[in-house]
C-alpha cells in the first residue's frame, strides 16, 4: 500500500459542484481532481486539506438528501463483501468495477452509517492518468 490513507471521509451532496467551490472558499480545501458524468453533475471528486483527503460525490439514490459517510480501501472486495453480508450489514449496491478500473461495494452498519468499501486509494495530489 502507499502513503495514502485508508480510511477516507467521504460526503455526499444533492448538487455536489457548488458544494466544492463552498468548500474551497470557505474552508480552504483544494481540489485534486473531479469527474463529471453524462450528466453533467459531479460523479467524482477529491479534495485535499494538507495532508488529509476527503471524497465528494453527488448524491446517486434516493431519498436526494447529501450525507456523510466512510471510504475504506480494501485489497478483496468480494471476500470483504461476503464476510459483511455474512454478519449482518445491509448490502447499498454488490461489488461492481467502477468506470475508473477499481472495484467497490456500499454497505450500511447496523445503526444506518454508510460505508464504501473498494480498491482505490486517493492521493492528496492527482493520479498521472487525470
Amino acid at each position: 500500500m502507499t502513503d495514502s490513507p485508508s480510511i477516507v471521509p467521504y460526503l455526499s451532496y444533492v448538487d455536489a459542484k457548488p458544494a466544492m467551490t463552498f468548500l474551497t472558499d470557505a474552508f480552504g480545501l483544494e481540489t485534486v481532481q473531479a469527474f463529471d458524468g453524462p450528466d453533467g453533475r459531479l460523479v467524482h471528486g477529491e479534495m485535499r486539506h494538507g495532508n488529509a483527503v476527503v471524497m465528494i460525490g453527488s448524491v446517486d439514490a434516493a431519498p436526494a438528501t447529501g450525507s456523510p459517510g466512510l471510504y475504506v480501501v480494501v485489497e478483496d472486495v468480494d471476500s470483504h463483501h461476503a464476510k459483511a453480508m455474512a454478519a449482518g450489514a445491509t448490502e447499498v449496491y454488490p461489488p461492481e468495477e467502477t468506470e475508473f478500473g477499481t472495484r467497490r461495494w456500499r454497505g450500511r452498519d447496523t445503526e444506518g452509517h454508510e460505508w464504501t468499501f473498494g480498491t482505490y486509494a486517493p492521493q492528496t495530489v492527482a493520479p498521472a492518468w487525470t
